[in-house]
């Protein structure tokens, strides 16, 4: 990939698709968490470092504005090269176990099943990092706290599965 020929100029469309994609995963995803917070999640023992409810929604928006930059800074140096082609498989991997996630853990209540998602989907996170860097070091650095945070989910989600085993 050339990095060196970035179309600087913003583009409002494709970033309000970019937008549009993350948000829409993440609003598809709550709607199987929100019901199971007051629900299910309640019932679950949870480690003191839990954080309040509140804090996730916020977080995750937070976080789907900062993925979607993004990817929306990668599509600007779209190519044909293996470079870009990798760097958007890892991300639309990524993105489709950010959604499973939410589904298999509040959803389905599977804590284990979801324990191994999140494992994988902070690798893909690494991989999507590394592979947005050979594009775009803003959009890797981006990508950081995304990282940060699903590493903070994993372990959460581990002591989850630890404390109500």
């Amino acid at each position: 990939m050339n990095t060196n020929t970035a179309d600087t100029k913003f583009r409002i469309i494709p970033y309000l698709i970019s937008l549009v994609i993350t948000l829409g995963i993440g609003g598809v995803a709550s709607i199987f968490t929100r019901p199971e917070i007051a629900g299910w999640y309640s019932t679950l023992k949870k480690p003191g470092f839990t954080p309040p409810p509140w804090l996730f929604p916020v977080a995750w928006t937070l976080l789907y504005f900062l993925i979607a930059t993004a990817a929306y800074l990668i599509w600007k140096r779209r190519d044909s090269s293996t470079t870009y082609k990798t760097a958007a498989y890892i991300y639309a991997v990524q993105l489709l176990l950010n959604f499973s996630w939410s589904i298999v853990f509040f959803g389905m209540h599977q804590v284990l099943a979801a324990l191994i998602i999140i494992i994988l989907l902070l690798v893909a996170i690494i991989l999507n990092i590394n592979w947005f860097g050979r594009c775009s070091k803003t959009a890797a650095w981006l990508l950081v706290p995304y990282g940060l945070w699903v590493g903070f989910a994993m372990v959460l989600n581990l002591s989850i599965y630890i404390i109500n085993k």
